[in-house]
């Protein structure tokens, strides 16, 4: 049973429970290279872990993509995008469980990741996700209203 449930789970977020989106097949907007993030002094960012045919990555990407690097948030901790296949970005990071579903958002302050969204489960709860997130690593956040 507990293996039917994942499986339809998973067939979910891997293909958007029905739904489709038109900017699906679309390439994101550019955003830093992974090169980036071996950075010389620690401060945060965002590491948006992706990949291709993503259908919540795509639904981001229409949605708050545009608008994130405008935001308190994005100004805090600037997005970074990698690819789920790749391992390379992963050296030198201290990361919590290898990330599995797509996207994930990885909350990192320096090269050590103190907090972690998996899945987009929509605009609303995502900025409340990553204030929480941001918040209790003590970033410089504005407090919430």
């Amino acid at each position: 049973m507990r293996i039917a449930i994942s499986a339809v789970f998973f067939a979910a977020l891997c293909f958007g429970a029905g739904r489709t989106l038109a900017t699906q097949n679309e390439s994101p907007p550019a955003a830093a290279p992974a090169a980036g993030v071996e950075t010389a002094e620690p401060g945060w960012r965002l590491i948006m872990v992706e990949q291709p045919g993503c259908a919540y990555c795509a639904r981001w990407n229409a949605e708050l993509g545009p608008i994130y690097p405008k935001t308190p948030e994005g100004q805090i901790a600037p997005l970074e995008r990698v690819e789920l296949r790749e391992t390379a970005w992963r050296a030198g990071l201290e990361l919590g469980p290898a990330p599995v579903f797509t996207p994930t958002f990885l909350v990192m302050q320096g090269k050590t990741e103190v907090g972690r969204i998996e899945g987009y489960p929509g605009e609303d709860f995502f900025w409340g996700l990553l204030g929480m997130a941001l918040r209790d690593a003590g970033a410089p956040l504005p407090a919430a209203p």
